[in-house]
């Protein structure tokens, strides 16, 4: 099934991200903790593509085994370094196994490489690229609180409109913590006639470890509330993680509220994660 047909079902839609392994012999336990997320009866199950697309096998295995569990599942993919027989190939074998959803990301640039010698520099030309195979549903990636190597907001938002003008269907966004935030972007998005559906992306904070890590990744900003809930539980492991996950619950309810229909959950390959938000969520979800 496409996503873009389950968003636009216009009923609350809750899908998990996981991530495959980087090697063969962590296979195994990664596919059991997938296989442990996709009996939850998510919306869809996305499968990211490592830095470099060092995973790529993996994910569309993961992505293969999915659809055997009856789960649609949505194959990261990147181009920053690949070329285009190299994305041509991976497309045709995603072709083969039945997927037919594709998240087009550039991916980070590699260090010591510089993008005048690459085939890819931008997102947009590997959704062309999609959109010529044909068959696909594409999405793309949004930063609500502005891609960190954009030079204004307003540059983010001509890319992103080049990104939806080239064939993207809907777009995911990169965690953030804040919802007002969240609410903002969209509403700039409408303001610039970017009209695809958005995918409020949430992260769980379930460690302290976790937290310097995810605002270096994301940039984002961490509310006061979330603050205070990180000093609170900083040493106590067990609380700490019961009360991000609580955190994440009253963001996903409070973006349905809104009358936003699609969240996704950066699970981080956590069955247990993954299952408590699905419960706190139950009577929105039914």
């Amino acid at each position: 099934m496409k996503i873009i047909d389950i968003i636009k079902a216009n009923r609350p839609s809750l899908s998990f991200e996981v991530f495959p392994p980087k090697t063969s012999d962590k296979y195994e336990s990664v596919a059991s903790a997938v296989s442990e997320i996709a009996k939850l009866s998510p919306s869809y199950m996305s499968v990211t593509y490592g830095a470099g697309g060092g995973t790529s096998k993996y994910t569309a295995q993961i992505a293969r085994d999915l659809t055997y569990l009856g789960v649609t599942s949505l194959a990261h993919l990147t181009c920053i370094s690949s070329s285009k027989n190299e994305v041509k190939a991976q497309l045709a074998m995603l072709k083969e196994l039945g997927i037919e959803n594709i998240l087009a990301l550039r991916g980070d640039i590699p260090e010591g490489i510089e993008c005048k010698n690459l085939d890819f520099t931008y997102a947009y030309q590997l959704i062309d690229i999609i959109k010529n195979e044909g068959g696909f549903c594409i999405g793309g990636a949004c930063y609500p609180e502005c891609h960190p190597e954009s030079e204004s907001v307003e540059k983010d938002i001509y890319y992103l409109r080049n990104k939806v003008e080239h064939g993207c269907d809907f777009l995911t966004t990169q965690m953030f913590f804040d919802n007002e935030i969240f609410y903002r972007f969209a509403e700039r998005l409408s303001k610039n006639n970017i009209n695809v559906p958005i995918v409020a992306g949430i992260m769980p904070i379930t460690s302290p470890i976790q937290v310097e890590k995810m605002i270096k990744i994301s940039g984002s900003a961490l509310p006061d509330k979330l603050v205070k809930l990180i000093d609170k539980y900083e040493h106590d492991a067990p609380s700490f993680k019961a009360a991000g996950i609580e955190y994440a619950s009253m963001q996903a309810r409070d973006i349905f509220d809104h009358n936003f229909v699609a969240v996704h959950i950066y699970s981080m390959n956590k069955p247990d994660v993954a299952q408590m938000i699905k419960n706190n969520l139950k009577d929105i979800l039914e």
